[in-house]
């Protein structure tokens, strides 16, 4: 169970990754954050995120992938974090998944 500690940085984060991500991407393809996951320890975060059209998520995600560096400098920047977590980033398969079902039960 996430603790509320825990709620707030994921949400700042989220949001956050969604303002960096949409003022660094080159517009080919559009990113849309869907959530941000942090360890009980605050020291790993996971940012989701997912591509339209499908077949840019590769380079969507080796592009997030590349800026984890000045992403990392962005949140210290934005946020009033003692210890700032590793970041890293992942396509939201299970939104993918929740978006299919969507259209199949339609």
């Amino acid at each position: 169970m996430r603790t509320q500690r825990q709620q707030q940085v994921s949400e700042q984060i989220a949001h956050l990754a969604a303002e960096f991500l949409g003022k660094e991407s080159n517009r080919q393809s559009m990113l849309t954050v869907t959530r941000a996951d942090i360890s009980p320890d605050l020291e790993n975060a996971t940012v989701f995120f997912t591509v339209i059209p499908d077949e840019y998520e590769g380079a969507a995600l080796d592009f997030a992938k590349r800026k984890r560096t000045e992403f990392r400098t962005f949140v210290k920047k934005h946020t009033q974090l003692r210890r700032l977590p590793f970041f890293d980033f992942e396509i939201d398969r299970g939104e993918k998944h929740r978006q299919h079902l969507d259209t199949l039960s339609l």
